[in-house]
């Protein structure tokens, strides 16, 4: 069994991991951790400056990086084996659709995601990842 998680460093996602080693204490499933940073290369139109846009990347990637070697972290507390994979990816599309591409690249059988359980007016206004994931 392959199993894709991905994180971003909130409880959410820890939650997600939990239930992830689960399945590879169980059934000895492999795990696939990755974060997605969505990309605002398409930002030049706004009042943004390349200085400033280039720092928020950093930091969205900072971040990003900072939740995988948390996850790869967990998974080493616990014993268990370490995530086949353990990456940082740039959503080229839309975060959703990059998880997405990487599952099917991946073949994975199972997504587990963290939601924090917005209620369906927000959700119906802003949506979610996993909500477009499940989609």
């Amino acid at each position: 069994m392959k199993i894709l998680v991905p994180v971003d460093g909130s409880p959410y996602s820890e939650k997600a991991l939990e239930a992830a080693l689960d399945f590879v204490k169980a059934r000895g499933a492999e795990v696939h951790v990755i974060s997605v940073v969505p990309d605002i290369a398409g930002m030049e139109d706004h009042e943004i400056s390349p200085a400033r846009r280039e720092r928020h990347v950093g930091q969205m990637e900072n971040r990003a990086r900072q939740a995988v070697e948390s996850a790869v972290e967990l998974f080493r507390k616990q014993g268990a084996t370490a995530p086949a994979t353990a990456a940082t990816l740039v959503a080229p599309v839309s975060v959703p659709d990059t998880i997405l591409d990487f599952a099917e690249e991946k073949g994975a059988d199972l997504i587990i995601l963290g939601t924090r359980g917005t209620s369906g007016s927000v959700r119906y206004r802003m949506g979610s990842v996993a909500t477009q994931v499940v989609k």
